[in-house]
């Protein structure tokens, strides 16, 4: 039997998790696996339902969890990358939105929400070789992963990057840097703080600092890095 290859890489918001995950996944040929997509997906879903509204602070567990059953999370590749589906809507951009944005943290700090997306993933890994993306997959979702990379940035450079991202988009155009810069911060603390999963370097990742490193620079490192893990 085929040996299933696992890389997990994990990290804060907007440290250019996805974009070298992607770059990643498709250089080996694994499959990639958005994990930050899926918790939005949920948020969103949650926000459509009127269950949780911008400028909460606390989500209701029950009410959110009984979202969940009627959720379905697809992906699906496109010429402009990968499409996300909620119940079969493609909500690519609806869930890099601002209020989504706000509320993610909340909603993926439910333990009923990750119980049920970290199974979820997990099937993925089970029949695939995967690149994985997110802020618990080294620590909670994948702990036996042959490769766990934790990818950093300063807080001002992420900031740059979401704005730079936002105006090419046409997206969150009315928030100003220093306003994505503060709800980055929020959002780290946030992470970093729950009581379920809360986001950690791993053990035995490797750290890599992605701060004033092109994204060509990031992906070498790391599919060095692969490569002198598993050959």
């Amino acid at each position: 039997m085929t040996t299933k290859i696992q890389v997990a890489i994990d990290g804060p918001a907007s440290a250019g998790k996805s974009t070298i995950a992607k770059i990643i996944a498709t250089q080996l040929g694994y499959i990639y696996v958005d994990t930050g997509a899926m918790y939005r997906t949920i948020t969103l879903a949650a926000i459509r339902a009127n269950k949780i509204t911008v400028g909460q602070t606390s989500a209701d567990e029950q009410v959110i969890s009984e979202l969940l059953t009627n959720v379905e999370i697809g992906f699906a590749p496109s010429e402009n990358g990968q499409l996300v589906f909620l119940n079969d809507t493609d909500v690519t951009e609806d869930i890099r939105q601002a209020d989504v944005n706000s509320l993610v943290s909340l909603v993926a700090a439910i333990p009923a929400v990750r119980t049920d997306l970290v199974e979820r993933q997990r099937q993925l890994a089970a029949t695939s070789s995967v690149v994985m993306d997110g802020r618990d997959i080294g620590t909670m979702v994948l702990p036996n992963a042959q490769v766990k990379i934790f990818l950093v940035a300063s807080v001002a450079e992420r900031a740059q990057r979401r704005f730079a991202e936002n105006q090419a988009k046409g997206l969150d155009t009315e928030l100003t840097l220093e306003e994505i810069e503060a709800s980055i911060a929020r959002r780290d603390y946030l992470d970093s703080h729950r009581e379920v999963s809360p986001l950690k370097q791993a053990d035995d990742a490797v750290l890599v600092d992605t701060t004033g490193l092109s994204i060509e620079q990031v992906v070498t490192e790391i599919t060095n890095l692969i490569s002198k893990k598993i050959g």
